[in-house]
């Protein structure tokens, strides 16, 4: 219904049915927090929400974009005007893809495009990801690119970091075009070689909650920035390309090289461990242990609490609570500064934990979270 809604609003926009419609996900990470722009390891894995885009090409040069889920018409943009951060609004993202695949010198003439999505903004789940993934399958598609899906992820990351000048890096895209239904991506953001790694929680009575703390961030805000020169700082200083190149054997050797740099100390050694973290969780995984992960993603919310130094009141208290209250781990997950925390627990105790995060936010005068249950599910494909 949701694709059938989206072609029928397109239709009623632009006088004509649109010439098919597609869709691609949001994303959990489920461990391997800042480690993707420091060429180190990742597992996402795509949620059922979703954006869908119903599109039509134009000869024209004309870029027409509508989008169900922000007040205002259709707004008009000419293809030969698209220029890097000139943009502060939605339309930054479809328009940055359109920007991308033409600098790419793929031969983009024009759209009609109108969108609608269910994944939360400001949330940590990659809603911008999403609907740029969604714009570069279509065009893809249409236009006859035949690009593969991680050539997309790619360009869709260039997208955000050039055009609307969000230093992300290329775990979101390549979420959203490649992940498998039942399945966590094991993705090496170096080399972008991919396993799909079996991830069934319901068949083990297992739930992975989101907690969305209704906390709104922003990647292109100047923390995240900072956390990632200060990464590029590590590196430079221990002569290697990226953070992924010093062994987890060999970290304590590599922070005391690092004298008096505290700032620099704590990052690195995040990424290092977390990239650590992620090799444990697959291992776990393959060897059927999936419980055993809790304890891992626990570490990995001290780590990014107390080491990247990003997560916030309201995030610790999802993570505290659900402890306190049996979860077998939680940790916050994004890029940090509010955003959502995620809950691994029994399928049993769900109802238990869902009303004591609840309670633990009333009692601190905070808005109510959002609690959903997170779903392996498919990744960006055509619907019509």
């Amino acid at each position: 219904m949701g694709a059938q809604r989206v072609a029928e609003r397109f239709t009623e926009l632009y006088g004509a049915a649109p010439e098919g419609v597609w869709a691609a996900p949001g994303r959990v990470n489920l461990i391997g927090e800042h480690t993707d722009y420091n060429d180190g390891f990742v597992m996402p894995f795509a949620l059922p929400h979703q954006a869908i885009a119903a599109v039509s090409r134009r000869d024209d040069g004309i870029l027409r974009l509508h989008s169900a889920d922000v007040e205002g018409g259709v707004v008009e943009l000419r293809l030969d005007a698209l220029a890097p951060q000139s943009d502060e609004n939605w339309t930054a993202y479809p328009a940055g893809v359109v920007w991308a695949l033409r600098e790419a010198g793929h031969e983009i003439t024009g759209a009609d495009v109108h969108l609608s999505s269910t994944v939360p903004t400001g949330a940590g789940l990659s809603s911008s990801a999403a609907l740029e993934v969604v714009i570069a399958l279509a065009l893809n598609d249409l236009f006859g690119l035949g690009l593969q899906r991680w050539r997309l992820a790619r360009l869709c990351q260039r997208a955000e970091n050039v055009y609307v000048g969000a230093p992300t890096g290329i775990m979101d895209q390549t979420a959203s075009a490649c992940c498998e239904q039942g399945h966590a991506l094991f993705l090496d953001t170096r080399d972008l070689s991919q396993q799909q790694i079996p991830f069934d929680l319901a068949a083990e009575g297992l739930r992975l909650l989101v907690v969305d703390t209704q906390v709104k961030h922003a990647h292109s805000g100047g923390e995240y920035g900072k956390r990632r020169a200060g990464c590029e700082k590590g590196a430079a200083l221990l002569g290697v390309d990226a953070l992924r190149d010093i062994p987890y054997a060999e970290l304590d050797a590599a922070l005391a090289r690092l004298g008096d740099e505290e700032e620099v100390i704590r990052l690195v050694r995040h990424v290092v461990t977390e990239d650590q973290r992620v090799e444990r969780t697959v291992a776990l995984l393959r060897a059927g242990e999936t419980r055993a992960i809790g304890a891992v993603l626990t570490e990995g919310h001290a780590s990014l609490r107390d080491d990247f130094r990003i997560s916030c009141p309201e995030l610790d208290l999802v993570v505290d609570t659900a402890l306190a209250n049996g979860a077998l781990g939680a940790r916050m997950t994004g890029g940090g500064f509010g955003g959502s925390a995620i809950v691994l627990a029994e399928a049993t105790d769900v109802d238990t934990l869902t009303k004591a995060v609840e309670a633990a936010f009333a009692a601190a005068d905070l808005t109510a979270p959002r609690v959903f249950e997170a779903v392996p599910s498919a990744g960006a494909r055509r619907l019509a």
